[in-house]
């Protein structure tokens, strides 16, 4: 891989983009890298950490390319497919952000579970002065992350947040120096939880409020018949006995 630099550990992955000399914009390579990523993932899950380099989270979207886009590309779904397709990792991802995530950038950061950022970070969705939407997640999970009147004004008006804006509306849910430690941090505590039973909260979770509480009930009937379930009571009740 060119744009991304890959580091593998025993239960979690952690994703660099690496194309500094453009701020880490997204290009059709990068996605295309992202891509293979979660294949990887989608057959062997493991928590994901995504960040930037060089004090870069992601610029937006590669911009030379965007700008020859024309009709059937934006009908293609280029960022839009491979965000949806992160977002919807059997396992929890987490963005860790340093500097710029703007547009795109931004839009995947909101594809993650879990956003952490330094005190340099600035967030925002700048699409429309460049005569276009943010249709890569933008116009609909953000206002699920910070709410609706904060999502207006950063979608319509092009407002790029600091660090403690974005940590006060919650678009990160905590500011560090270094951000890669706080979702090893992070990730550590994810890690001793039981896989499986995190897989099927994060699966449970997204779905539509029509569908609970019959879904619960058929993810938990699948947890009491794991061997993780009775080893893990079972060492919290000889632990009480102590």
């Amino acid at each position: 891989m060119s744009a991304l630099t890959i580091e593998y550990q025993s239960e979690r992955v952690i994703a660099a983009m690496t194309r500094p000399e453009v701020r880490n914009a997204i290009d059709e390579e990068m996605v295309n890298e992202f891509h293979a990523l979660c294949g990887e993932l989608e057959r062997e899950p493991r928590i994901l950490i995504i960040t930037g380099s060089e004090g870069i989270f992601a610029s937006g979207a590669d911009i030379g390319q965007l700008r020859e886009r024309r009709r059937d590309d934006a009908l293609r779904g280029v960022n839009s497919t491979i965000f949806r397709r992160l977002a919807q990792l059997p396992m929890p991802v987490i963005a860790a952000i340093d500097g710029y995530a703007l547009g795109g950038g931004a839009e995947l950061a909101l594809a993650a579970d879990f956003r952490v950022g330094t005190p340099r970070i600035k967030v925002g969705q700048p699409e429309t002065g460049l005569g276009i939407m943010a249709a890569a997640g933008a116009l609909w999970r953000l206002k699920e992350v910070v709410g609706e009147p904060m999502a207006k004004e950063i979608l319509f008006t092009g407002r790029i947040l600091t660090a403690d804006e974005a940590l006060a509306c919650g678009f990160v849910s905590s500011l560090d120096e270094d951000p890669v430690a706080a979702a090893h941090a992070l990730a550590d505590r994810i890690a001793k939880q039981d896989p499986l039973a995190v897989r099927l909260s994060k699966q449970v979770f997204a779905m539509p409020t029509s569908a609970h509480p019959y879904v619960d009930n058929i993810a938990q009937a699948i947890c009491f018949e794991s061997d993780a379930k009775f080893d893990r009571m079972q060492a919290f009740l000889d632990r009480k006995k102590k």
